[in-house]
């Protein structure tokens, strides 16, 4: 597979890992847009929301319990963070993977853009 993500995920490509667990791969965003930018990734490859499945119910959630893990440890979750996920061209998605951004440690506008 020629995903960029797949090959941080599997250690083909080098990254700064935040946290990894059996299911997800968290890792520092290479071109950052806050203080903190962590890119929470599943590793089974997902290339959207759109292409969730009944059986990722639980992927999901683990994936939202491991952002306020993340952003507790980064010291963002009592100032707030925002955390998303873009989907498709444009929702402006560029890495199709599933991916979350957890993005903190300054204020951040609505609308983002």
């Amino acid at each position: 597979m020629d995903c960029i993500f797949c090959k941080i995920i599997n250690g083909e490509i080098p990254s700064s890992k935040v946290y990894e667990d059996e299911l997800v791969y968290a890792f520092n965003d290479i071109n950052p847009s806050a203080p903190v930018h962590v890119l929470v990734v599943p590793k089974e490859h997902i290339v959207s929301v759109e292409h969730l499945e009944e059986r990722h119910k639980s992927l999901i959630g683990h994936i939202h319990l491991v952002a306020s893990k993340i952003a507790k440890t980064l010291n963002v979750d009592k100032s707030g963070y925002r955390l998303l996920t873009n989907v498709g061209e444009d929702g402006g998605q560029s890495v199709l993977h599933l991916h979350y951004h957890l993005v903190g440690g300054r204020p951040l506008q609505w609308p983002p853009g």
